[in-house]
C-alpha cells in the first residue's frame, strides 16, 4: 500500500533539539512573568491560568505562584497543554519581534517539494501547540514553509506515546494507518505509531539516540516513496 501522507515530528526530527532547548524554552521562561501580568485578563490566557491551577491542585494560587509552576514545568519539559498554549503565544511575540527565526534542518526543506509533488500530504505532530508549530514553520530560516503542510497536530490529539493519538490522526485525515508514514527521532513514539498500524521511520540525527525497531535514516533525502 503506497504512502499518501507523512507525519513529521518537530524537535530532533525537522528542527534541531538545541533550538528548542537553548532558544525557545529559555525565552518562554524569561518572558513568562511579564506576559502573564500583561495578558492575565485575556480570555485564552485566563483559561490557561485556571487550567494550570486545577492541574497543580492549587485553586487559590496567586499569579506569581502560577508563574512559578509554569517555570518549573518548563525546566522539567512537561508536556502539559496549557503550558504549551502559553508558550506558543509567547513565542509568537518573539517571532514577530524578530528576536529569533525557526531552525529547520536543510534536508527537510530540500525534500518538501519532492514529497508534495508525489501527491503526498505533509503533517506535523508535536507536543508543542499547533500555533507554535505554525510559527516555527512560517518563520523558518528559509521563510514560510506552512503552505506545504496539510495540517498540524498537538497534545489535544493525544499523548505522543499513546497509540490512541495516532489512531485519532488516522481518523482525522481519513487514511488507513499503513498509508501514513510517521517520522520521529524518538523510539517510544514510533512504537506507539506502529501499534496504531502506521508505517514508521526513525530519524537518527544523533549517534547516542535509542534506536527503534524500524527503518532508520539520517536525512529526509534518504526517504523513498516509489
Amino acid at each position: 500500500m503506497s504512502i499518501r501522507a507523512i507525519i513529521v515530528d518537530t524537535a530532533g526530527t525537522t528542527t534541531d533539539l538545541n533550538f528548542i532547548q537553548d532558544v525557545l524554552f529559555p525565552y518562554s521562561r524569561t518572558v513568562m512573568p511579564e506576559f502573564l501580568e500583561k495578558n492575565q485578563h485575556n480570555v485564552l490566557v485566563d483559561y490557561c491560568i485556571s487550567d494550570i491551577k486545577d492541574i497543580a491542585l492549587e485553586p487559590d494560587a496567586s499569579l506569581a505562584r502560577v508563574t512559578e509552576i509554569l517555570q518549573q514545568w518548563i525546566d522539567e519539559d512537561r508536556k502539559i497543554t496549557p503550558l504549551k498554549t502559553l508558550q506558543g503565544l509567547i513565542w509568537k511575540q518573539g517571532y514577530n519581534n524578530a528576536e529569533f527565526t525557526g531552525h529547520i534542518y536543510p534536508d527537510f526543506i530540500e525534500s518538501i517539494e519532492r514529497i508534495t509533488q508525489k501527491g503526498i500530504r505533509i503533517y506535523s505532530f508535536s507536543s508543542g501547540s499547533v500555533d507554535a508549530q505554525k510559527l516555527l514553520f512560517s518563520h523558518s530560516d528559509s521563510g514560510d514553509l506552512t503552505p506545504s503542510f496539510s495540517g498540524h497536530f498537538d497534545t489535544r490529539t493525544g499523548n505522543k506515546l499513546d497509540k490512541q493519538a495516532y489512531c485519532n490522526i488516522c481518523n482525522t485525515i481519513s487514511l488507513k494507518p499503513k498509508q501514513i508514514l510517521f517520522v520521529s527521532d524518538v523510539a517510544e513514539e514510533l512504537k506507539a505509531a506502529e501499534a496504531a498500524g502506521m508505517t514508521t521511520c526513525q530519524m537518527l540525527r544523533l549517534p547516542e539516540q535509542v534506536k527503534a525497531k524500524c527503518k532508520i535514516v539520517t536525512s529526509f533525502n534518504e526517504l523513498q516513496f516509489d
